[in-house]
């Protein structure tokens, strides 16, 4: 599937004008709308949300000043070109003052067409950038950071599924790391240079996810002053980021379950559907297979969502990476910081490898941010933790010899059940009330049969 450079509107009533740029751009890639009139181009402009619109002046019934000033009364964001007569430059300057861009004189040139459009596509791009970063908090995304054999697959399989168009669906405990993988995902994906939106569905109430996510009319409730374009059309292109899509409530479930179906949907208070060229990528770290069973999650939905699953795994389960983890964190918050940290002391690390994070990666890198923070030397100790972390290497030892007997406990333990289920896993987790794909890695990291 090839992703388009964009959405062009041309609003022009001569015929002729509109197949000619028409052809022009769909030969340079875009997709292409056109409208007769400034009235059915106002209704194309608020239903199809293009990125760039070429819009002629002249036009009867409404013509492309009125429209400019419907645009900009109704608060409609986009980026506008105008189409005016050779010589006729001071209409245009009028037109740029109501909002237009840009502008184009008849009769066109090939090369005055295809440099106009391209950067009318750069600064709308640009400012649904600016838009996200406003409406969301500053990404701090970074490679998947672990070299640990559980990590390499996951990267691997994310990795393949960023190279398709399909739905990813990320599990894991909180503070795994779902969001930075989210936005790699993305990275590594052909709509790199579109918008990466998240949205946190636990963060917003029920009543305004949907307005968040779909945007809401003039008047839509108590409030709406103004029309509000969402998540959906801010990604317009790229790739929308649904963490703890779980929580999410059955009405809302039922219009996910509707953009992934048709790629359409209305914003709250309107009845003219929108076209949503956005990549789904979902996280959870709650069973929605459980969910479903309590008639809590939309079955269809969840299929529609776990097209490719990634399981992200607990810190815990891979501890080889935690030296690598504080390093980078250390390096990074020594950064924000503006002090100088040479190194972690060896007991100290020592400490953070036995510790069982069940905060995960998040509560790693706020220790490490800590430990920065109240630090006084060159070098964070174990004295720059909290006492909770902050073992004694006696302790530390202590635990290890602890956790080694735990392990041989679960390893005679787990190795009856499967012996008991001839080997089937998945019966032998329902046994022992585990997700069949955690009694997997448990079998791995215990090298059992």
């Amino acid at each position: 599937m090839t992703v388009l450079k964009g959405h062009v509107l041309i609003i022009d009533d001569d015929p002729d004008i509109c197949a000619n740029l028409r052809d022009r751009l769909i030969a340079e890639g875009y997709h292409v709308s056109t409208a007769a009139d400034g009235v059915a181009g106002l209704t194309c402009l608020k239903r199809e949300c293009p990125e760039v619109v070429l819009l002629d002046l002249q036009m009867p019934e409404m013509d492309g000043m009125e429209v400019l000033r419907r645009v900009k009364d109704e608060g409609i964001y986009t980026t506008i070109a105008v189409i005016t007569a050779y010589g006729n430059i001071d209409r245009a300057v009028e037109a740029m003052k109501l909002g237009a861009h840009d502008f184009i004189e008849k009769p066109f040139k090939a090369e005055r067409i295809r440099l106009t459009v391209e950067r009318a596509m750069e600064r709308e791009r640009l400012r649904r950038e600016n838009f996200h970063l406003k409406e969301t908090s500053e990404s701090t995304a970074f490679e998947m950071i672990g070299s640990s054999a559980v990590m390499r697959k996951v990267a691997d399989v994310a990795r393949r599924a960023a190279e398709s168009h399909s739905t990813v669906l990320l599990t894991g405990e909180s503070g795994t790391g779902k969001g930075v993988l989210a936005e790699n995902i993305h990275r590594w994906s052909d709509r790199a240079d579109r918008p990466f939106v998240a949205v946190n569905c636990v963060a917003l109430t029920p009543s305004l996810i949907e307005s968040e996510l779909f945007g809401h009319e003039r008047g839509a409730f108590t409030g709406a002053h103004r029309q509000r374009r969402g998540r959906f059309e801010a990604a317009q292109g790229g790739t929308i980021f649904l963490d703890e899509v779980g929580s999410t409530e059955r009405d809302l479930q039922l219009r996910l379950l509707r953009v992934l179906q048709e790629r359409q949907f209305e914003r709250v208070g309107g009845g003219d559907s929108l076209t949503a060229d956005v990549r789904v990528i979902a996280a959870t770290n709650r069973d929605l297979k459980e969910r479903i069973a309590e008639g809590g999650f939309l079955e269809d939905l969840y299929y529609r969502l776990n097209v490719v699953q990634i399981d992200v795994p607990p810190l815990r389960e891979r501890r080889e990476d935690i030296s690598e983890l504080t390093r980078f964190f250390l390096h990074r918050h020594a950064l924000d910081s503006k002090r100088v940290i040479e190194d972690i002391s060896d007991q100290a690390l020592q400490c953070l490898q036995h510790y069982g994070w069940p905060g995960n990666v998040r509560e790693l890198e706020n220790a490490i941010e800590r430990a920065v923070v109240l630090g006084e030397g060159d070098t964070i100790g174990l004295e720059d933790f909290p006492d909770a972390i902050a073992l004694t290497e006696t302790e530390a030892v202590t635990v290890s010899d602890y956790r080694h007997a735990v392990d041989g406990f679960r390893r005679c333990f787990v190795q009856r059940l499967l012996d008991e289920a001839g080997g089937n896993q998945s019966q032998a987790a329902e046994q022992m009330g585990l997700q069949r794909a955690y009694l997997s890695r448990l079998i791995k990291r215990l090298g059992l049969r």
